[in-house]
C-alpha cells in the first residue's frame, strides 16, 4: 500500500509540474495568445477584470489592454444606467449587448470597439 502512495504522490508532482509548465507558457510574452487569454478573462466579472489587470500590467498586449479598456466602459455605462431610476430595468440591456460583442471579438482576437462608444473607451482609458 505504501508504494501506491509513492506512485500516486508522484504522478500528482509530475502533474502539477506539468501544469505549472503549460501556465507559463499560457502567459508567456512570446506566445501570441496570451493577449487573448487576458482579454477573455477581462469579461469574467469584476474580480477577471482585475485579474486581467494585473497579468496584462506585467505583460502589455495590444489586444489585452484593448479588451481592458472596452470592459471598463461597458461596465461604467451600465453602473450609469442602472442609477437613472426610470429606465434602469432596461437599461442593463444595452451594456449587455455591448458585453456580449465585446466578448465574441475577444474569443475571436480581433480588436473591434464596441458599437457607438467603443472608440471613445479607447481614447479615455489611454492609460490602461
Amino acid at each position: 500500500m505504501s508504494e501506491e502512495k509513492k506512485d500516486f504522490g508522484d504522478k500528482a508532482e509530475e502533474a502539477a509540474k506539468e501544469f505549472q509548465e503549460d501556465v507559463k507558457e499560457a502567459f508567456s510574452p512570446n506566445n501570441p495568445d496570451s493577449g487573448k487569454t487576458v482579454a477573455i478573462i477581462a469579461h469574467l466579472t469584476l474580480i477577471g477584470w482585475i485579474v486581467a489587470i494585473i497579468m496584462n500590467s506585467s505583460n502589455k498586449t495590444e489586444i489585452g489592454s484593448f479588451y481592458v479598456r472596452q470592459v471598463l466602459g461597458i461596465a461604467l455605462i451600465g453602473i450609469v444606467l442602472g442609477l437613472i431610476p426610470i429606465i434602469n430595468m432596461i437599461a442593463w440591456i444595452f451594456p449587455f449587448v455591448l458585453w456580449i460583442a465585446s466578448l465574441i471579438g475577444a474569443i475571436n482576437g480581433n480588436q473591434k470597439p464596441v458599437f457607438l462608444v467603443g472608440e471613445y473607451f479607447q481614447n479615455w482609458f489611454k492609460g490602461l
